[in-house]
């Protein structure tokens, strides 16, 4: 006669132990991806910080570079105005040449002087325009979205990230056009695009000011 030995199967124990090892794996995926968040959410918002000061930079460098070009027009339209040109030499009374280089110093070098009559002097020199170049960052912006850190910014934070470097692209432009204009000696477009540049200054500030209130939107 063959005996049969019977077995007991300890179910509570296999399912305790499918249970451990499920929550197990569950607390390692949780606890992953909260390390995860936390590591994308430090990213963020060291991002943002380093965008928001670079924003705040180039507005200052705004102000700095508007505050030399936009005397660049009203020179030239005082030049032209109160001094007329006499075979090369630039004649004006002496009251009318002190005014006009207290205001616009620099712009008018005189080399030499020479007296016409009573009241006017006939000036020699040189005209020398001081056209700031305008020096923006986005290194802060470009790394930000090389690293895919500005995809978690959200939809209206990008919109608004991109318009403000989109303008500020279009100033850098136009001034690499200015530098050109005036490298050339065409004065008539160097002060074309300036009045356009002045217009687009406008545009920034206002972007950025926005961008720079609203700023705590993109966490």
């Amino acid at each position: 006669m063959r005996l049969f030995k019977s077995t007991t199967v300890n179910w509570k124990y296999i399912i305790g132990e499918i249970l451990l090892i499920f929550f197990g794996i569950s607390l390692a995926i949780w606890f992953n991806n909260w390390n995860a968040s936390n590591t994308i959410n430090a990213n963020k918002k060291i991002a943002i910080d380093k965008i928001e000061d670079e924003i705040r930079n180039n507005l200052d460098e705004l102000y700095s570079t508007r505050e030399v070009n936009l005397k660049i027009p009203r020179a030239i339209a005082a030049y032209e105005e109160i001094i007329s040109n006499n075979d090369g030499q630039v004649v004006a009374g002496i009251s009318e040449m002190l005014d006009f280089q207290e205001t616009f110093p620099n712009f008018f070098i005189i080399k030499d002087s020479v007296q016409i009559n009573d009241s006017l002097y006939g000036y020699l020199g040189n005209t020398r325009i001081r056209l700031e170049l305008t020096a923006f960052s986005q290194i802060a912006w470009e790394t930000s979205r090389n690293m895919g850190i500005a995809n978690e910014f959200g939809y209206e934070c990008l919109y608004n990230l991109e318009n403000v470097y989109n303008i500020q692209q279009l100033v850098q432009n136009e001034m690499d056009k200015a530098a050109e204009a005036l490298q050339n000696e065409e004065i008539d477009r160097l002060e074309r695009i300036l009045g356009f540049v002045s217009q687009l200054d406008v545009q920034l500030e206002d972007a950025y000011n926005s961008m720079l209130k609203n700023i705590g939107d993109c966490m």
